[in-house]
């Protein structure tokens, strides 16, 4: 094999998205994934690439740091593309210990890992870091209303699709988590950068913005409301649904990954986003409408489903991320539009019922549960 590469939490969302497209793309590549498989991960999303004779399945706690120097000196690594994360932030809210186990912990033991068994030797090696632009705090709302249409969610017309304010998440930001969550990523992409600064080791960090897309574990606001809508159930909306977030086609992030880990510059970091901002709210109503239309129902119909809850703690007002770094520097930009990739999301979740209820049931992890047990 030309690279043997690491891709830990890949039987996650974004992950599994990840893994399927090295595998699938780079047949000359020996694709690890590790994953320890907690309630997000899920084997199922890779079921088509399973077989595959460059891919192989480890079941794995990155805190696990005689395991994670094992494998790496077995399987020879030279690349790590490191998602593994607790990543739901009213879970951190109600349990910031794992948070920061998994988040910070574990990302200090790949780096330890990784550095141990590199040990100086950094040609042709590489840490890529994927983290959040949560870490970066909340920005202003200026503009409540939005950029009026047409809009673009093209990086090189320097546009931002529903713009609500002037100011963006760029690199070159200040850290201000508002949240354990946010906090335990922010602590984590310092971990990473110090070990370059320190050690000289080859790392890269991106800050992405909300994704969807197939495969989200339907805690999420997507796949969630998706579901919900399907089985008339009710919307719960934090406060009013005005907050305002940046959405990002979960395969365009994958492709971003795979330019970023071959020709991004060490040392960097990038940001990540979809130019393409949305108050919760108006998110909600367009998937109301495409369910009901796809479902056969009258547009709009489910809209009495929404309903107001206490706001979360901590709610940050708006995320913004800015890639125009990334567009200039290596010439990526989302390929979708949102509400392409909004109808493509909808229809794979109503096409796999079967999958959503195997996820919330949680079977799978019975399975999991008794498949490894002895392992």
């Amino acid at each position: 094999m030309k690279r043997s590469i690491i891709i830990t939490g890949g039987a996650g969302f974004i992950g599994s998205h990840v893994v399927r497209l090295f595998v699938n793309k780079y047949p000359d590549y020996k694709v690890i994934n590790l994953d320890k498989l907690t309630y997000a991960g899920n084997l199922d999303n890779l079921k088509d690439i399973e077989d595959k004779p460059n891919y192989k399945f480890v079941k794995m706690d990155i805190c696990d740091f005689d395991g994670v120097l094992k494998l790496m000196q077995d399987e020879k690594v030279d690349g790590i593309i490191h998602l593994a994360a607790e990543s739901h932030v009213d879970r951190s809210i109600k349990d910031p210990f794992t948070f920061a186990q998994t988040n910070v912990m574990g990302t200090l033991s790949l780096l330890q890992a990784a550095k141990c068994y590199w040990d100086g030797n950094w040609e042709g090696k590489r840490f890529y870091h994927i983290s959040t632009d949560e870490v970066y705090g909340a920005l202003e709302m200026t503009n409540p209303e939005g950029i009026k249409p047409p809009f673009t969610t093209k990086a090189s017309s320097g546009e931002h699709h529903l713009a609500y304010g002037s100011k963006f998440f760029t690199e070159d930001l200040k850290y201000q988590p508002h949240s354990p969550y946010s906090a335990s990523k922010a602590s984590s992409d310092h971990f990473v950068r110090a070990f370059h600064d320190t050690y000289g080791m080859p790392t890269i960090v991106t800050n992405c913005s909300n994704n969807y897309g197939p495969y989200q574990f339907p805690e999420k606001l997507i796949p969630l409301f998706i579901n919900n809508i399907r089985h008339r159930k009710p919307l719960p909306v934090y406060g009013k649904g005005e907050n305002v977030r940046d959405w990002l086609f979960v395969e365009d992030h994958a492709r971003a990954i795979d330019l970023i880990f071959h020709q991004g510059k060490i040392a960097e970091t990038y940001n990540i986003g979809g130019f393409n901002e949305w108050k919760n709210i108006d998110i909600i109503k367009v998937l109301i409408n495409t369910v009901d239309r796809l479902l056969g129902r009258k547009e709009g119909e489910d809209m009495d489903l929404i309903t107001y809850v206490t706001d979360r703690a901590g709610h940050d007002l708006r995320y913004a991320i800015d890639s125009t770094k990334l567009q200039r520097e290596l010439g990526w930009e989302p390929s979708l539009q949102f509400e392409e990739g909004i109808e493509k999301t909808v229809r794979w979740y109503l096409d796999h019922q079967d999958w959503v209820d195997n996820v919330t049931s949680g079977e799978y992890q019975k399975y999991y549960d008794s498949m490894y047990k002895n392992r």
